[in-house]
């Protein structure tokens, strides 16, 4: 399911999470991208992609919720192993990180339990300002 997201974006374009200037509700140009990759396969298996891609967009199934929660997840570990990465280049602060990324929880609990001390961790080290 996160990699049928992910392929969507490939053509769609992928929004930086933190960037403020631009709309995060890209799903009609998605949508399209979606219909033109996946319209290449045969029709069943394009409907059957088309459909997995809405349910991760709709995030309403527990599958879907989980497949957020790591599409959200991998960014983090990410930042976290490289010295603040993309948060230091592009000065994000804590709570931008932490209102994006608690939709976490959504999936998992004991991911999020772990994702928001990293993100605590991440401020101790200096790497993500409070």
């Amino acid at each position: 399911m996160v990699l049928i997201h992910d392929i969507v974006e490939i053509d769609a374009g992928d929004t930086f999470i933190y960037d403020s200037t631009k709309s995060h509700t890209n799903t009609d140009e998605e949508l399209i991208g979606a219909k033109r990759i996946f319209g290449l396969l045969p029709t069943e298996q394009a409907e059957e992609f088309i459909a997995i891609w809405k349910e991760f967009e709709e995030s309403v199934t527990d599958e879907a919720k989980f497949a957020k929660s790591m599409d959200r997840f991998e960014p983090l570990l990410q930042n976290t192993s490289n010295n603040g990465g993309t948060w230091r280049e592009f000065n994000v602060p804590y709570q931008k990180v932490y209102d994006k990324k608690k939709v976490i929880k959504d999936g998992s609990t004991t991911i999020w339990n772990y994702a928001e001390n990293l993100i605590n961790e991440s401020v101790d080290r200096g790497i993500l300002i409070k």
